[in-house]
């Protein structure tokens, strides 16, 4: 809960408006430095002597003398609410002030009498909030004793921040408290809503070290939340508003997919609902800013859209090509099995198991019927491509190909997945990979040498590509997310 509680009882508040700040033992820039203020921290003021305050600051505990012209001053009564407000709405939208405007919420939810609090200063709150700690948890932010001051600060005011360890480094997030009171407030406006639910919503936020039914309980709640704006608030919304509804949907409904799938069941109203969000994206009105989150709801929704898809049907003709079929392994596993007309379930000519999704509706078969390719998902934002191949002297062997190319182990997202066969003397494999890789996203288009598996070609788009322009497969290119 967002309090004042360090001068809950005090007749006169200072806010320490700038950073580094001087404490000092008397009234005289000469005089030892008793502490280091920062933007945000509440003193208790006590007296004016020579252009300085003397205070007291409960926070340390200690007290001394401050340049006036550092702080600024209000009784926190109801009379200064107006005040405390309008200089709240001045500073919220300011990088680097998160502290300070804060600070000033805080005085005015103690100023302010109750029947008159709103939305306004939890949504602001929880804006500074989230922007402190992403701007704490950014790659380009350079550590500094102010930004950590700064996260420690607003602690008193009852910010609290949550850590998710991932791949090595720690994101630091805001728990959001702000956010669920603006949610509970009938008089919320949409647009308040709306940050409330991204604020509560980000997948960075999420614990990767959640188990499957934790993380899909998460989702589910997510889910929610997001739906929660009913038809006429989200039709008042800005574009670039509900972009951003419509990605962080896709990205969730897509885990969802993952899940249900994971535990046998009927998966395909989450994926195209994770499809149809994506697609409902107005690229036009997507604001720069977010095209990061756009790359990343598309390599989600990637990864999970053959969900989305028609499971097959009907008995396959063993006798024309070789198919494949699954078959429970150990708890939790599935195993594929690669049969034809003289080889059954119990004598396959391959067989492969793993712990994630195998999509059957992602076969295919080249039309010599010695490749084969399928899509399988171990996690909601990685999906591989297993291929098949027959060679005459070995029989049937697989390969696992991963969505990064050159070092796989460094992306933490991504898929690939078959584009077409190029048939000829050398024929080749066309691939598409989307991959996010330590920060950065990429998106290739491949044409793959057979039987070495290495890359002749690659672009960014596969219309300069002319294997693509001959050979890329009609069903691929209704389907993917790749040619968004």
């Amino acid at each position: 809960m967002i309090t004042i509680t360090v001068a809950a009882a005090l007749s006169s508040l200072a806010l320490v408006t700038q950073d580094a700040t001087a404490l000092r033992a008397s009234p005289s820039d000469s005089a030892p430095a008793q502490a280091q203020l920062w933007q945000g921290d509440a003193l208790e003021v006590r007296g004016e002597r020579l252009g300085y305050l003397q205070v007291w600051d409960h926070k340390r505990e200690r007290g001394g003398y401050v340049k006036a012209t550092q702080v600024r001053g209000t009784e926190a009564k109801e009379a200064d609410a107006p005040e405390l407000l309008a200089v709240l709405r001045f500073v919220k939208d300011t990088p680097g002030a998160e502290a300070l405007g804060i600070a000033y919420a805080a005085a005015y939810l103690k100023a302010a009498p109750a029947r008159e609090i709103g939305p306004e200063p939890f949504d602001a709150i929880g804006t500074m909030a989230e922007r402190l700690a992403r701007r704490a948890s950014s790659r380009n932010t350079t550590p500094s004793t102010t930004l950590s001051a700064h996260l420690d600060g607003v602690g008193a005011y009852g910010v609290r921040w949550v850590n998710v360890e991932r791949d090595g480094a720690v994101q630091l997030c805001y728990d959001g408290e702000a956010y669920g009171r603006v949610l509970a407030m009938p008089q919320a406006t949409p647009e308040q809503q709306a940050r409330a639910v991204l604020g509560l919503t980000r997948h960075d936020c999420i614990d990767p070290g959640l188990k499957p039914t934790e993380r899909e309980a998460r989702d589910q709640w997510r889910a929610g939340l997001l739906d929660k704006l009913s038809p006429a608030a989200m039709a008042t919304l800005p574009e670039w508003t509900k972009n951003k509804l419509r990605l962080r949907r896709a990205g969730v409904w897509s885990s969802l997919a993952f899940a249900q799938a994971r535990r046998g069941e009927a998966a395909q109203a989450a994926g195209q609902r994770a499809v149809d969000e994506l697609a409902g994206v107005r690229a036009t009105e997507l604001a720069e800013e977010d095209q990061a989150e756009y790359n990343d709801a598309a390599i989600r929704v990637g990864a999970s859209r053959w969900a989305a898809a028609p499971a097959p049907v009907g008995t396959p003709d063993l006798t024309r090509r070789p198919t494949l079929v699954t078959q429970a392994g150990e708890p939790g596993e599935t195993c594929l099995l690669l049969v034809d007309a003289q080889h059954d379930a119990k004598q396959p000519l391959l067989r492969r198991c793993t712990w994630g999704v195998v999509w059957l509706n992602s076969a295919t078969v080249d039309p010599g019927a010695t490749l084969l390719t399928v899509a399988v998902q171990p996690l909601a934002t990685w999906r591989e491509l297993w291929v098949m191949r027959k060679d005459g002297a070995q029989g049937w062997t697989l390969d696992v190909l991963p969505p990064a190319p050159g070092n796989p182990l460094g992306a933490d997202a991504g898929y690939v997945e078959y584009a077409g066969f190029a048939p000829g003397a050398e024929p080749k494999l066309l691939l598409a990979r989307e991959a996010r890789t330590e920060g950065r996203w990429s998106r290739r288009f491949e044409v793959t040498k057979l039987p070495t598996l290495t890359t002749d070609k690659f672009a960014s788009t596969p219309q300069i590509l002319a294997a693509f322009q001959r050979f890329q497969d009609a069903g691929w290119k209704r389907g993917t997310v790749s040619l968004r």
